[in-house]
């Protein structure tokens, strides 16, 4: 095929890329990410106080002493449940996208209709993304020297959400993750 030829988008087979690669991402970033939200949400010290975590190697430390490595892995359950179907969706949404506008099976796409088949991947993904970061992150701020914990899991996390406010509530900051892009 030439450069201005390409095959015809295959939305399953690019649902199932998208769908495996979602796990990799969630099982090798996660503890980062555990890692991110506990340094941006810990206490701010007293004066004359040390703080909760010096830094990302601290924090890590800290959490494998207090939590074992499992620690790292806390709230996980909610993007992998999320996540794997978002990049599923973005990938076939995408592919979807590029189909629909392609009159051919080796018509090149334009720039511009590029751009509307990442929009309608970007729409779909955020409809599941949103409330799945929003009970990642409430399960990543229970520290477990904290005392109780409010949540115990991601389906009760979910179930508190909406029985204190409704739907609203679980996708309470979609419009600025859908803004975010991701």
């Amino acid at each position: 095929m030439s450069d201005a030829q390409e095959r015809k988008a295959n939305p399953l087979k690019s649902f199932i890329g998208g769908g495996f690669g979602g796990v990799c991402t969630v099982v090798t970033g996660h503890p980062l990410d555990t890692i991110k939200v506990r340094l941006q949400t810990m206490p701010r010290p007293a004066p004359g106080e040390q703080p909760m975590y010096t830094g990302t190697f601290d924090c890590a430390r800290k959490t494998i002493k207090n939590e074992g490595y499992r620690g790292l892995y806390k709230g996980m359950s909610a993007p992998l449940v999320g996540i794997t179907p978002i990049f599923a969706l973005c990938f076939a949404g995408y592919s979807l996208g590029k189909r629909v506008q392609q009159t051919e099976d080796s018509t090149k796409l334009t720039y511009r209709q590029i751009f509307v088949a990442g929009s309608f991947s970007g729409l779909l993904s955020t409809i599941i993304m949103a409330p799945g970061e929003r009970i990642k992150c409430l399960l990543q701020v229970q520290q477990a020297s904290a005392g109780e914990r409010k949540y115990n899991g991601m389906l009760d996390c979910a179930f508190k959400l909406y029985k204190e406010g409704g739907i609203r509530s679980i996708y309470k900051g979609s419009f600025a993750t859908l803004l975010r892009g991701k």
